[in-house]
């Protein structure tokens, strides 16, 4: 049987926002679930998550070596670009590869005990954010041999990261519905992801297209890579990037908050 909370008091009129004020209350319990995922992943592995790490830096060393000389850039600064991107697009995929199918694999919870919708969103995300922490010291790596400049804007990475997994939550959320309604979803998102790839400044960066590169940035992707990268790299993020970034979590958050209000008590008979 599948149950949830009613709560006449304070959230009554939004149930979305009541199921996601129950979430946050129990964001410890919520971390503490997202990391025992990753330790039943790697059980009885010698690096444990570092092997993520280790796949990390080796296709740093690959790709770096290969896409300097395609597009003839010096490695001094593209290795360091492309190994903020690579990390950056990990937890994006991540999140949106995964978001289609949380639902329905975690069906047997959400049908017996009594929590909230918004919970296993949130745990997927926070495990993808665990892992791009297990990424980070590749980068600090690069950053340290190529001898990249630390700077106070390099500060400005961590409240763009908090921006961009602001974005990836309403993103999570709106593709687990999606996807629990939708079973198809998870192969349209798996094969438009490698194309997304592409159209994203994961391996260039905008200024090294031979066309113009104002097109890259109608791909929202490639605002939520960028807010981050250029902090990473030791400058601050162009105005018009953070303001996609602001723009997109507005939209898709009143959007999802309205689906979710709209579509909630049905979840139940989608799984």
């Amino acid at each position: 049987m599948f149950l949830t909370e009613r709560n006449p008091g304070a959230g009554a009129g939004s149930p979305a926002l009541s199921d996601l004020g129950r979430a946050m209350r129990l964001l410890h319990v919520i971390a503490f679930m997202a990391a025992g995922d990753l330790r039943a992943r790697y059980r009885r592995s010698v690096l444990g998550p570092f092997w993520m790490t280790l796949g990390t830096a080796a296709g740093t060393l690959g790709l770096g070596l290969v896409w300097s000389e395609l597009l003839h850039i010096d490695r001094a600064s593209f290795v360091p670009s492309l190994t903020a991107g690579l990390i950056m697009w990990q937890l994006l995929s991540g999140c949106i590869g995964e978001a289609t199918t949380t639902y329905w694999r975690q069906s047997a919870i959400l049908r017996n005990l009594s929590v909230p919708l918004s919970m296993p969103p949130i745990q997927m995300l926070l495990k993808h954010l665990i892992n791009f922490l297990h990424n980070l010291p590749v980068l600090v790596a690069v950053l340290l041999i190529f001898r990249m400049p630390v700077t106070w804007a390099t500060l400005l990475a961590v409240p763009c990261l908090a921006l961009v997994a602001v974005n990836l939550l309403w993103i999570s959320l709106l593709l687990s519905m999606l996807g629990a309604r939708f079973r198809d979803l998870e192969y349209v998102v798996n094969a438009a992801m490698p194309l997304l790839m592409f159209l994203s400044p994961v391996f260039y960066r905008p200024s090294y297209l031979p066309f113009n590169g104002h097109v890259v940035w109608f791909n929202p992707l490639s605002h939520l890579i960028e807010i981050v990268r250029y902090p990473l790299l030791g400058t601050a993020p162009p105005g018009f990037v953070v303001l996609t970034t602001c723009l997109l979590a507005l939209a898709g958050w009143l959007f999802t908050l309205w689906l979710f209000n709209a579509k909630r008590d049905r979840i139940a008979y989608w799984l």
